[in-house]
């Protein structure tokens, strides 16, 4: 059997990083940005984090880490040349930091640096990454990502020293991308537990058909969050339920969406509904309950297939095992999504 392809599937290139003999972090570079500093007057600084990074560097191993902050760099490299006339410098961040730094290096005199250069090369800088985010960290992240900037600016002081001042005012800008951070956290936060708590989550129906006879199989509910929401891509969408820790909450909507849609079938098709193993601490999928509401769209158990993510079922495998024994008892089939991924057998899942 195979799925026709989803319409929706973001069709994305990867930003390829070339080499750069300027491309060394800032602590590498510092001597040189304090002395250009001194010699200008004043500095403004631009930081752009990757919090996504360390999720990346988790689960597909160490070496997508310094691919994800190369490319990253070169995409504000490419925007800082397109936006900036004068002196700058992009680097990235010491490590044990996933950022990457701009700085301007500006005449102190100049109060239309501080007023408007500064923040409208933030605006650009935030727009741009937002309008083609999702090719930074391609292909080991699809959806959109949280690229935070923060931001700050110092006039010289012979008094202090330039690196010490050059220093305080890196700690400023990060403070001001924490910031950032924290405060897009909670709004996507709030957002999804009302797009969670309000139903808004709709359904649509991609065919499965057999290879060789071409008849449709079955039919794979797939959940979106609303049209013109941020969460109405399906990697928005359960991407923020996975970092909220709201994946139980969005299951449960999910597959009620999915069944609420399941009218008109036609005869001998299959119902595929995505399914966590945790589905069965669900009142609403517990034998009487779903029994009910199968009936009351004219369908069976047996039209019915539970499909479970491979490393989903592999990561809480007796979870998976009592879900699969539970509703297997009921007469409702089994198939598993991204089959390899985990590197499970099949024999032990199914």
């Amino acid at each position: 059997m195979t799925r026709t392809p989803e319409s929706d599937r973001p069709a994305t290139r990867p930003i390829v990083a070339t080499s750069n003999d300027e491309s060394l972090d800032v602590s590498l570079r510092f001597g040189e940005f304090a002395e250009r500093f001194e010699a200008a007057g004043a500095v403004g600084l631009v930081v752009v984090g990757a919090p996504r990074v360390a999720a990346i560097e988790q689960r597909y191993g160490e070496e997508a880490r310094p691919r994800c902050l190369a490319s990253l760099e070169a995409r504000v490299q490419e925007v800082a040349e397109e936006r900036l006339r004068t002196d700058f410098a992009v680097c990235l961040a010491e490590p044990g930091y996933d950022e990457v730094m701009v700085l301007l290096f500006r005449k102190a005199g100049s109060a239309g640096f501080f007023s408007t250069e500064m923040p409208g090369f933030q605006q650009e800088l935030e727009r741009a990454l937002q309008s083609h985010g999702q090719q930074v960290f391609y292909p080991y992240h699809r959806g959109g990502v949280c690229l935070p900037t923060g931001i700050a600016v110092e006039l010289r002081n012979p008094q202090f020293g330039f690196a010490p001042q050059l220093r305080h005012r890196i700690d400023e800008a990060r403070r001001d991308c924490a910031f950032a951070v924290e405060t897009q956290r909670r709004e996507v936060r709030h957002d999804l537990l009302e797009t969670i708590l309000d139903h808004r989550i709709y359904s649509f129906y991609e065919p499965i058909v057999e290879v060789e006879s071409r008849n449709v199989y079955g039919y794979e509910a797939l959940a979106r969050g609303a049209e013109g929401s941020r969460f109405h891509s399906p990697v928005a969408l359960f991407g923020a339920a996975e970092e909220h820790g709201l994946e139980f909450e969005l299951d449960c909507v999910c597959r009620e969406s999915g069944l609420r849609g399941a009218v008109d079938f036609p005869a001998d098709t299959k119902l595929f509904l995505n399914i966590r193993p945790t589905a069965i601490h669900d009142p609403s999928f517990q034998e009487e309950r779903l029994i009910e509401t199968l009936q009351r769209r004219q369908l069976a158990p047996t039209d019915v297939v539970f499909e479970v993510a491979e490393q989903e079922s592999i990561r809480s495998f007796a979870a998976f095992k009592e879900m699969r024994d539970y509703y297997r008892s009921l007469g409702f089939h089994f198939a598993l999504d991204d089959t390899g991924a985990g590197y499970a057998g099949l024999e032990e899942l199914l």
